[in-house]
């Protein structure tokens, strides 16, 4: 049979930075790819990845993150939040900034129009079911992908409604596998593990909440799914002392992921399986005493 190989995009906020840095290391490896899986942000960058698969779209996907900020994503208006809340809404943030943002940064409209297939996980609200858009107006589905609930409102696509990918599946390996992956390759985001107090703000400390639970699932999915597929996961930064609310180290974590990764590949990163310590339980406290 012969291999299929997927890379797989996990969510995590300003981190997706991360995997930036991880894509100009292996596309300068050389490393090619069969699909492309994406959830939340995942989705955002597997989506530019699968439009230009070559090192001139990786750098305009950097591009695109080195001229990010907070407000661009998460455009905090207390009389906005104030009149939700009295209307009862049930979101705290319009997404129209993200919606004019996309608009202008992405190379391609339509789903089916990047160069590899490509595939963005989100999950259905009413039965928490992974749903998976192949086809459609890219905008809408990366929109619905990264709809963090009580933070966004959920995307209508046809009958369905849709939010964020990363409440089915964060790090959508499974997904991967149904569509016939022989050999996945994950870039997740990591954790905030060195951080010295909990973000402040209840959008910061949703998505960071959020982004524990998600890693936490990572791990056990790379358990599972390590036995019956090949399975690599390009180990994510550690320590990170940043939330995945703060887009002010974007050029920082860029690089050091981009280093990383090299030395991964060169140490023979794409035979090996196991888990990356960075992803498993730990703490960075004794480094502050």
């Amino acid at each position: 049979m012969a291999t299929k190989t997927a890379i797989v995009f996990a969510g995590g906020g300003s981190l997706g930075a991360v995997q930036v840095g991880m894509l100009r290391a292996l596309v300068e490896a050389d490393v090619r790819f069969d699909f492309v899986v994406g959830a939340s942000v995942g989705a955002i960058n597997g989506a530019y990845f699968a439009a230009r698969p070559d090192a001139e779209g990786v750098e305009a996907l950097a591009g695109f993150w080195r001229g990010l900020s907070k407000a661009d994503i998460f455009p905090l208006s207390w009389l906005d939040t104030c009149r939700g809340l009295i209307k009862r809404r049930g979101h705290l943030l319009q997404p129209a900034a993200l919606h004019r943002l996309l608009g202008h940064a992405l190379p391609i409209h339509r789903i089916e129009d990047a160069v590899l297939p490509l595939h963005i996980v989100t999950t259905d609200l009413l039965s928490g079911a992974e749903t998976v858009l192949s086809s459609g107006e890219l905008k809408q589905a990366l929109l619905a992908s990264a709809a963090i609930p009580l933070v966004f409102p959920c995307v209508q696509i046809a009958e369905r409604f849709l939010v964020d990918g990363g409440v089915a599946s964060n790090t959508p390996i499974s997904t991967a596998v149904g569509l016939g992956a022989t050999n996945v390759v994950v870039i997740p985001t990591g954790v905030s593990c060195a951080l010295t107090q909990p973000p402040r703000g209840l959008v910061a400390l949703a998505l960071h909440t959020v982004n524990l639970m998600s890693m936490r699932q990572l791990v056990s999915d790379i358990e599972h799914f390590r036995t019956l597929t090949s399975l690599h996961i390009v180990p994510p930064l550690c320590p990170v002392d940043v939330s995945v609310f703060n887009f002010a180290q974007t050029e920082s974590l860029l690089q050091r992921a981009y280093k990383q990764t090299l030395w991964w590949l060169d140490g023979g990163g794409l035979e090996r399986t196991k888990v990356p310590g960075a992803l498993t339980i730990h703490s960075h406290a004794h480094d502050r005493e």
